[in-house]
């Protein structure tokens, strides 16, 4: 139940980019392993490393989840009293205009935005901004995204004892979540879902070689 309510508070974008976040910075560690020779001790310290690098990103992540909502939310009380403050409701208009999305400032009339001023003023004013239960659940769900998104990629080197079997295993793993998530991320846009899963496999090999080659 509280996993699913986790899945709401995220949209599509952001639980796909936390994922592809999580997977690049393993595939950090694991990508190093191609270009080495090494013994089961050295891969045993190389996972370690991902898991806890991407333990503490999710942390990290979270809690950056959790100050964008908190100035978001400041954002929109701070847009409450401009409006309130302001003699002319043609300010008020333009004030709202200017926080709609690309185009749809274009599609709504002078009429729309005055009954949206109108409707925002009827509205109470916050006492004061805070973080509520769905900040945290989006927060927890971020941490779990590029935490969890580790394991699918390291679990085979934890069941093969053979290491190049584990490695083509888990590239192939890795190359399998990055088309996929290309390939949502099309469908949810309504791009062609084939051609952005392949691009994200491509681009995702090129983010991990930069960040391999620049000592990350």
């Amino acid at each position: 139940m509280f996993k699913a309510q986790v899945v709401k508070v995220l949209d599509p974008v952001e639980r796909i980019s936390e994922v592809l976040f999580g997977l690049i910075m393993v595939l950090t560690f694991t990508g190093t392993l191609s270009v080495t020779a090494v013994d089961r001790e050295e891969v045993r310290t190389v996972l370690i490393g991902a898991i806890g690098c991407n333990l503490a990103w999710g942390i990290v992540d979270a809690m950056m989840y959790l100050l964008a909502n908190l100035i978001e939310k400041g954002r929109k009380i701070r847009l409450l009293q401009a409006m309130r403050k302001s003699a002319d409701p043609e300010e008020g208009r333009k004030l709202i205009a200017a926080r709609l999305p690309d185009g749809l400032d274009e599609v709504f009339t002078p009429a729309d935005l005055e009954t949206m001023r109108g409707r925002l003023n009827q509205l109470p004013l916050p006492p004061a901004v805070k973080l509520t239960r769905k900040d945290f659940r989006g927060a927890f769900g971020v941490f779990l995204l590029v935490f969890l998104s580790t394991f699918p990629v390291v679990i085979p080197f934890i069941i093969f004892q053979q290491y190049h079997l584990a490695l083509r295993i888990s590239n192939g793993v890795a190359i399998a979540m990055l088309f996929g998530a290309g390939y949502t991320l099309g469908r949810y846009a309504g791009y062609h879902p084939w051609r952005l899963g392949l691009a994200m496999v491509f681009v995702g090999m090129i983010l991990v070689s930069l960040t391999i080659a620049l000592g990350g």
